[in-house]
């Protein structure tokens, strides 16, 4: 006889084991992670150093964990955070009583992809009479607009950018609009280089088309207007700019809330309405949602309310006022080092930098840096643009920002020891020459095993790993992602 925990005479899963075995388990599998605290991460998490918040966001998310966002009349305490939070955008955004932009609504969402997706979404459902919509945005704009666009079957008209300001020029984007263009886009900042587009002059050329304007604040929305009160000069960009008519800002980015909460705010509850999504044709409970999801754990909602009450206003400006320093700091670093040249002046929280003729191997360094405690983000070349380094600076980075610079120096003396990574002259012509189609799958675990990616792992250095990328045309890059990460992910039996 079949006991019951088998399945056709299989064990179905593993015996139980206490719980602190399991929550050891997961300590153990955490233990090789990049830190998530500390300052030396500088890109994937956002950490202020403020002493206690860990403590409180997690009771915060204890306390909701369980609370369903699916019904707002069944949980109101959602109901009630959430319309804080969008409150809070809104007032960091421009928004609000006696402002030009008093009506100002939105949703809270599980991240800034999602918000841009809802945007997509709800300026096409805006236009049914459209057969085949289009968006325009600056080849700058987050890769989550090209993800919207393939979801939702958007057309996607790209707009290069300079390669001297890396921003769109304002004519261009005009010039790309056309009778099917449901909606144009710009970013504040953009994530890659961290610059503040043309936001007024864009979201005028969108308006004078009759066509909606959304700015992708997810990166920086929570900090640029802190650091305009600072002094700093940041262009106009939020709902004080006529033609501007959604704003998308991550609160688990420079609000410091934890992963995964989003805010997508519109100008007028009519501009919004298109977003939701209602069902009723069917015997089950009707169905409406503002989001994509369904089912949301209030967790990640009630963890960003504590954090915005907690720090408040007075906190968020003292945060970015050390953010501000750090990046000027760092900033001082790259000048300071010969082979390295940044890719802009800063003017938001990154720092972006790139090698000069015979400067270090850019990879390499990465590696380098690595290999020092230094978590840098590695970006490969595209259009024009050249492969460079991005970092994204938070608060907690201020206080080591005195040993960046030395590091930095023997990191950039270390690559230019070790040389550039040379790959073997057949990778580069599969490389550069492949189309997308002709992978194999002898072919892609040839290349996976000659990387160090078909054993379930990462190495330990990625530079031959990115150089490969970087070879490779863009299309070409994304198959080959796509079957590197499909080998690591892999089910545990």
């Amino acid at each position: 006889m079949i006991d019951e925990s088998t399945v056709e005479g299989r064990v179905a899963l593993p015996l139980g084991v206490a719980a602190e075995v399991a929550l050891d388990e997961v300590r153990q599998l955490r233990a090789g992670d990049r830190p998530t605290h500390g300052g030396q991460l500088f890109a994937y998490v956002y950490d202020p150093a403020v002493p206690g918040l860990d403590e409180l966001t997690a009771a915060a998310h204890r306390e909701s964990a369980h609370v369903n966002g699916l019904d707002p009349t069944a949980f109101p305490s959602l109901l009630a955070m959430e319309n804080a939070l969008v409150g809070a955008a809104g007032r960091v955004l421009g928004a609000g009583p006696g402002t030009t932009a008093p009506d100002v609504v939105g949703s809270v969402t599980s991240g800034g992809t999602e918000s841009l997706i809802l945007a997509v979404k709800t300026a096409r459902d805006a236009h049914p009479e459209i057969a085949a919509p289009r968006i325009v945005v600056p080849s700058t704009a987050h890769a989550a607009f090209a993800k919207a666009a393939h979801y939702l079957r958007v057309a996607l008209d790209v707009v290069p950018v300079s390669p001297d300001t890396l921003r769109p020029d304002p004519a261009a984007m005009a010039a790309a609009i056309r009778p099917e263009t449901v909606l144009v886009a710009c970013s504040a900042p953009s994530y890659a280089h961290g610059v503040v587009d043309p936001v007024a002059e864009i979201a005028a050329v969108a308006a004078d088309a009759g066509v909606r304007c959304h700015v992708d604040a997810c990166f920086g929305g929570w900090t640029l207007p802190y650091l305009r009160r600072l002094g700093e000069p940041v262009p106009a960009f939020d709902f004080a700019v006529p033609g501007v008519t959604s704003i998308s800002v991550d609160l688990h980015k420079y609000a410091y809330a934890p992963k995964g909460v989003s805010v997508l705010l519109h100008r007028d509850a009519a501009l919004r309405a298109p977003q939701y999504f209602a069902y009723a044709d069917w015997p089950g409970y009707t169905m409406i949602n503002p989001v994509i999801a369904s089912t949301r754990s209030g967790g990640p909602i009630a963890a960003a309310y504590a954090t915005v009450r907690h720090l408040g206003d007075d906190g968020y400006l003292r945060l970015a006022e050390v953010t501000r320093d750090a990046v000027a700091g760092l900033t001082d670093a790259v000048r300071a080092v010969d082979g390295l040249r940044l890719m802009v002046e800063p003017e938001s929280t990154v720092v972006c930098f790139t090698a000069t003729e015979g400067g270090p191997d850019l990879f390499v360094l990465v590696d380098e840096l690595t290999a020092r405690g230094w978590h840098t983000q590695p970006q490969l070349s595209y259009a024009g643009l050249p492969a460079s380094v991005h970092l994204t600076v938070t608060a907690s980075v201020a206080p080591r920002v005195a040993e960046f610079g030395p590091d930095l120096v023997d990191a950039v003396a270390a690559a230019r020891t070790a040389g550039p990574v040379a790959l073997p002259p057949e990778l580069v012509a599969l490389a550069t020459s492949l189309t997308p189609d002709a992978l194999t799958p002898e072919l892609v675990a040839g290349l996976a095993a000659g990387l160090g990616l078909a054993a379930g792992g990462t190495p330990d250095r990625l530079a031959v790993v990115n150089t490969l990328l970087d070879a490779a045309p863009p299309a070409l890059r994304e198959r080959l992602l796509v079957e590197f990460v499909g080998l690591l992910q892999r089910p545990t039996w």
